[in-house]
C-alpha cells in the first residue's frame, strides 16, 4: 500500500520528526498529511466491506484523522457517527480544522462527557461492524487515564471489528508494551512505517493485522527524519 513500506521500523521521535520537516522545510501543511493519513484508513475500511462505522476519537492529531475519516467515509456512502471523548474547545490545530469541517457539514458528531456511563458507552456503539479506536497516538506513554481506559474497554467488548490509527490505543511506540487497557485491533493502519515498538513479542497481540499508509510526506524528509 506503501512506497515507504521498505522502512523496517520508525521510532516516536522521527514520526515526530517526519511531520515537522515535511512542515517546516518542505512547506507541506500538517492538514494535508492528515488528510492522507485519513484516506489510507477509510481505503482499508472500504476494502473491507464496512456498512457502518463510529469513529472514537480523542484531543490530539489522532482524533484529528478520525474526525477526516468522517467526512471521507460519508463521501463513499458509508453510514457513520463520531464520538468527541473530549470538550470541542480542547480541540487545537490541524485537528481543530477538521472538525470545524465535520460541524459544519452537520456530520453525525456524538460530545461524549468524561462520566459516560459504560451501559451507554455500549450502546453508542451496538450496531457498528467497524469501530475505529482515533484516541491516543504515538505520544502515549504509561496507561490511559480515565475516562480513556474506560472508553477502550468498550471498544473491546464491542461486537464489532477495530481499526487502530496509526497504533492500537494504549501500546507504547517505542517499546511495544500493552498499557491497562490497549485496544485490541483487527488492523492497524500505522503511517509511514511500522513502529519500533510492533516488533516486541508483547505487541503482536493487540495489532492484528498490520497495513502500513502512505501520509504523503516527501520522500526527501522522510529520509532526513530517519537519518536523525
Amino acid at each position: 500500500m506503501s512506497m515507504h513500506s521498505s522502512l523496517s521500523q520508525i521510532s516516536r521521535a522521527q514520526v515526530r520528526a517526519v511531520d515537522q520537516i515535511s512542515i517546516e522545510k518542505f512547506g507541506v501543511p500538517g492538514v494535508v498529511l492528515m488528510e492522507n493519513a485519513a484516506r489510507g484508513c477509510v481505503d482499508i475500511l472500504a476494502d473491507r466491506g464496512a456498512k457502518c462505522v463510529r469513529i472514537c476519537c480523542g484531543k490530539g492529531n489522532n482524533g484529528g484523522d478520525g474526525l477526516a475519516m468522517a467526512r471521507l467515509l460519508d463521501l463513499r456512502g458509508i453510514p457513520t457517527k463520531t464520538l468527541l471523548f473530549c470538550p470541542p474547545d480542547e480541540i487545537t490545530g490541524d485537528a481543530a480544522v477538521q472538525l470545524n469541517i465535520v460541524q459544519k457539514a452537520g456530520l453525525p458528531l456524538e460530545i461524549i462527557p468524561a462520566d459516560v456511563t459504560d451501559k451507554t458507552l455500549d450502546r453508542l456503539l451496538i450496531d457498528a461492524d467497524w469501530v475505529v479506536d482515533a484516541l491516543l497516538g504515538t505520544g502515549m506513554q504509561g496507561d490511559p487515564r480515565p475516562p480513556l481506559d474506560r472508553i477502550i474497554q468498550a471498544i473491546n467488548r464491542s461486537s464489532a471489528k477495530r481499526l487502530a490509527v496509526d497504533l492500537p490505543s494504549g501500546l507504547d511506540c517505542d517499546q511495544g508494551t500493552p498499557g491497562d487497557p490497549t485496544v485490541d485491533a483487527t488492523v492497524t493502519a500505522t503511517f509511514v512505517a511500522p513502529k519500533k515498538g510492533f516488533a516486541a513479542e508483547s505487541a503482536k497481540p493487540w495489532l492484528g493485522e498490520v497495513v502500513t499508509a502512505d501520509i504523503g510526506a516527501p520522500r526527501q524528509a522522510i529520509e532526513m527524519a530517519m537519518g536523525q
